[in-house]
């Protein structure tokens, strides 16, 4: 699976993708995972699977929807999972809303 996260400049997502790195290892997985700014999203159609949006762009959702359309799955990270960095349970959406495909 594909799994890209979108926030403000791309920066703050990056520990949340290290942290989900580490619980794919761990659980034998091998997901590209990986993040960009918001105004990268276009150029980057077609390579995800699963587009998570950073709590803070949550209000381009609706915009981001309608622009993948039926590309990829698209979601705002949880926030609390986010708060905490948690690579595990932000995985685990991202594989919950793959699923649901």
């Amino acid at each position: 699976m594909r799994i890209m996260l979108a926030c403000n400049a791309g920066m703050s997502t990056s520990l949340v993708v290290s942290r989900m790195q580490e619980a794919a290892s761990k659980q034998g997985k091998e997901y590209k995972i990986w993040a960009v700014e918001e105004g990268e999203i276009e150029e980057e159609l077609g390579n995800f699977d699963v587009l998570l949006l950073g709590p803070q762009v949550r209000h381009i959702l609706r915009r981001v929807t309608k622009l993948v359309g039926d590309e990829a799955k698209v979601a705002v990270i949880d926030a609390p999972a986010y708060g905490k960095c948690d690579g595990a349970a932000v995985l685990a959406q991202a594989e919950k809303l793959h699923m649901e495909g």
